[in-house]
């Protein structure tokens, strides 16, 4: 009974998706497919968020998608359990009145005639207002003690890790507590990040770290780590195809033509003018002279670097990339062949010459001029693509 409750427990990561912090989302998933059923062989369940109350009756959108109608009868035992939490002595007894759409619910019961309804015999639920201020904390966590970089050597042998962080080399030591979550390689949402481990990261992954640093900012003993294998691409724009969501790139880096895939969930943004003047300055180590850093979001200017000048390898890929989740979001339509951009992107196949753009940066003609054939200054995925650790720069 109790591991079947843990379906709910928010991992502190996302991660902090944790999840990393991990979202609720996935968290509960994973929770789930490792818990064993403690209901009767014949019980059924169904994880989802709340779209609807009616009467005896409540219409549950599962984490596949799928609508389905639910039936509490009468009696049927009700319980409320906080973020976190795995005992059911903790439990609140509450009433179907009580349950509101965007809760969080797990239900025990059997499938009805079809797979669109389920008749409860047991309810198990979290307040969405409970996991919403459980997020805000793992987010200021994250914030707080997130550190992000390259990942420069691996040995799994003695679960330890370096990450370069700019001009700096952080060692990360690891566990059998450490919690490990992979990116999924086809796809760009970060809560579809699935349970990982050390064996997976290599040698020029991108990673993402909660613990707490030593005095001296060295090391790092890893709370929850999330990796992923990300490429850096940064060129001209060779062709556009906005109908099949396709465009080409010579990179900069290789000098190859690149095929990108645009999807729905790629952050398609454009950098201000005056923002790209100011960064491409940093990328010269003339931030000074550009008018100083550019605006960060409150309590993360330490984190990333802000206030301090220096070159790009140093803080202005950490400062880029938080000025980059905040800008609106754009089309490929607005995009024209010529265009200088800076990509993220996943390779849902190795053997596919073809990535995945998680973020698309255009209006960066200044920043690769400043460092023409090798772009020193790079975005992070961590501060795109959905449910993502923020914060932390990584200094």
């Amino acid at each position: 009974m109790l591991k079947e409750i843990s379906v709910f427990r928010t991992v502190v990561l996302r991660a902090g998706l944790m999840l990393l912090p991990a979202t609720m989302l996935g968290c509960e998933a994973e929770l789930m497919a490792q818990a064993p059923a403690a209901a009767p062989a014949a019980a059924a369940r169904q994880l989802g968020t709340v779209t609807a109350v009616a009467g005896n009756s409540l219409m549950l959108k599962t984490d596949a998608g799928q609508l389905v109608a639910v039936s509490v009868a009468d009696g049927v035992r009700i319980l409320q359990l906080a973020p976190g939490s795995t005992d059911l002595k903790t439990a609140q007894v509450i009433a179907l009145k009580d349950i509101a759409v965007g809760d969080r619910v797990l239900l025990t019961g059997k499938p009805g005639d079809d797979a669109s309804s389920f008749a409860a015999s047991r309810v198990i639920l979290m307040k969405s207002s409970d996991i919403a201020q459980k997020h805000e904390a793992e987010q200021a966590d994250w914030q707080k003690r997130g550190t992000g970089g390259i990942v420069n050597a691996v040995d799994a042998g003695a679960g330890t890790l370096t990450i370069a962080v700019g001009v700096r080399k952080i060692a990360v030591t690891t566990s059998g507590a450490t919690q490990f979550r992979r990116y999924a390689g086809d796809s760009v949402k970060f809560e579809d990040a699935k349970p990982g481990t050390l064996a997976q990261i290599q040698v020029g992954d991108q990673l993402r770290v909660l613990g707490t640093k030593s005095e001296d900012g060295s090391s790092i003993p890893a709370e929850v780590v999330v990796s992923g294998s990300f490429k850096n691409l940064a060129g001209l724009i060779a062709s556009i195809d906005a109908a099949k969501g396709t465009l080409t790139l010579k990179d900069l880096a290789t000098k190859k033509t690149v095929a990108v895939t645009v999807t729905a969930n790629s952050n398609v943004k454009t950098l201000p003018p005056q923002a790209a003047a100011m960064f491409a300055a940093r990328a010269k180590g003339g931030a000074a002279g550009a008018g100083g850093a550019p605006p960060q979001p409150a309590g993360q200017a330490e984190a990333s670097g802000g206030g301090r000048q220096g070159g790009a390898g140093r803080t202005a890929g950490g400062d880029l990339s938080q000025l980059v989740s905040r800008l609106p979001n754009k089309t490929i339509a607005d995009l024209k062949v010529g265009d200088a951009v800076m990509i993220v992107a996943s390779q849902p196949d190795a053997s596919s010459a073809i990535v995945t753009a998680v973020t698309l940066l255009s209006g960066v003609e200044p920043i690769l001029a400043a460092a023409p054939g090798a772009p020193s200054m790079t975005l992070s995925p961590w501060n795109i693509g959905g449910e993502a650790p923020e914060g932390g720069g990584g200094q």
